[in-house]
């Protein structure tokens, strides 16, 4: 009933929008992730929760030949570090070992299968990176390491949030942190004309030719969100479903602050 009343495909700033929203400032990590596909290494993606990390990755992903990446998302991290080999194994095709030495020699190869009999690069999305533990900071440098660390034969990206890198950045993990090869920083939208060319894009991504809010709604909008896509898309979904049962094809002001009061 929401999307039909105002005209909507989907609701805008959602994960049923078909693309999201670039002015260039995703230049450089597009060429970051395709460097990296070229020269496989590791490479680094923060930011806060909801500036659309993950929603980035999937848009540079998606277009991929599988029958030359084959793309591993694991979110799944807040485990211990053999489970996260585990899942790699299940994903790859490998009978995933109790015995972390066994299930190593095992990924390695497979890896070594795909990318010199079969010419398909693994590219391996740790996402939620900041939960992974301790122990696999410190041991994943080894299994990186391929016939006397001459070759790089998997592109790795761990996503997550800043204190990912300050965790990164500490002695016990220097060995891992030398091996970054790509470092990217995705930060909220402050600037106020680009929030609003976001906004604007947003709506009209959904079907929407105008934004359905004034200046001060859109003032508004912004110093809630604080940026942020994803805290503006809570915001801007809570407004039209309240705009509903009034009859209303627009959001004025109050109904843009009663949403924002709804979600603290």
């Amino acid at each position: 009933m929401l999307l039909q009343h105002f005209g909507l495909k989907h609701l805008p700033l959602s994960k049923e929008s078909p693309e999201i929203w670039d002015d260039g400032s995703l230049t450089s990590l597009r060429e970051s992730f395709q460097w990296l596909l070229h020269t496989p290494g590791l490479g680094l993606l923060i930011g806060d929760p909801g500036v659309g990390k993950t929603a980035t990755l999937r848009l540079l992903t998606e277009p991929l030949n599988p029958h030359r990446y084959r793309v591993i998302y694991q979110s799944d991290t807040d485990f211990g570090r053999v489970d996260i080999y585990r899942a790699l194994g299940r994903a790859l095709g490998v009978e995933p070992h109790y015995r972390r030495a066994q299930l190593w020699k095992d990924l390695k190869e497979r890896i070594q299968d795909l990318v010199e009999n079969k010419q398909v690069l693994p590219v391996w999305i740790l996402d939620e990176a900041q939960n992974l533990p301790p122990d696999f900071f410190r041991d994943f440098p080894a299994f990186l390491n391929f016939a006397f660390d001459s070759r790089d034969l998997l592109t790795v990206w761990l996503v997550g949030h800043p204190s990912l890198a300050q965790t990164l950045d500490r002695v016990p993990y220097a060995a891992l942190a030398s091996r970054i090869r790509v470092r990217y920083h995705l930060r909220p939208i402050l600037e106020r004309e680009r929030f609003a060319a976001l906004i604007t894009h947003a709506f009209r991504s959904a079907g929407c030719q105008h934004t359905l809010l004034s200046d001060s709604g859109l003032e508004l909008l912004h110093q809630a969100s604080k940026g942020c896509p994803r805290q503006a898309g809570n915001v801007l979904h809570t407004a039209l479903r309240l705009a509903v049962p009034k009859g209303l094809n627009h959001l004025p002001d109050d109904l843009i602050q009663t949403a924002i009061e709804a979600l603290r």
